[in-house]
């Protein structure tokens, strides 16, 4: 039976064209999650970067992202991604009410922020999240690595780091007060 009232889910999710199109048109919304290890009193002791293939075939260290669906919480898109590329068993730690330590926009032109993305305009609400559990990457991600807050913004770390998320590590860690 099927009337007025029916209620029918949609999961949020564009087909290659319809994307394509909407990338071409808007800014779309995503989250950036830099998983950290933390003590008992909050201090960063580790950072985790994943390791990615990129569309252009390359490899880069990254932090987490993705976008957010239509109709999902900012909440639900950080756990979604944070399960995504660390696996089931990270157990993050997200406050009540999270709030980002930034908004980074990317564009297809570095010139505008230094933050790119080459398919789109994209807003990205970026977070700090402590991570308890076991992480292995999955997905998209090849591996992750831990590394302290000083190698995390190493010349090393930043040559391997692509679409100006070394910039977006080193303000993550300006925010927490632990960068060196």
């Amino acid at each position: 039976m099927s009337d007025s009232l029916d209620t029918q889910t949609d999961p949020g999710w564009l087909d290659d064209t319809e994307i394509a199109l909407h990338r071409a048109r808007l800014p779309i919304v995503y989250v950036d999650a830099l998983p950290v290890r933390v003590t008992a009193s909050g201090e960063i002791t580790h950072v985790g970067l994943l390791l990615r293939a990129m569309a252009d075939g390359t490899i880069s260290r990254a932090v987490v992202s993705g976008r957010v669906l239509y109709g999902e919480r900012i909440r639900d898109a950080l756990l979604r991604h944070l399960d995504k590329d660390l696996g089931p068993l990270a157990l993050p730690r997200l406050p009540v009410d999270p709030s980002p330590f930034t908004v980074a926009e990317y564009f297809p032109d570095a010139a505008f922020s230094g933050f790119v993305d080459p398919r789109q305009h994209a807003v990205s609400l970026a977070y700090i999240v402590p991570v308890e559990g076991d992480c292995a990457p999955s997905q998209d991600s090849l591996d992750i690595v831990w590394v302290t807050p000083d190698e995390a913004v190493s010349s090393e770390v930043k040559a391997e780091m692509t679409s100006g998320q070394d910039r977006l590590v080193r303000l993550a860690l300006a925010s927490a007060g632990c960068l060196p």
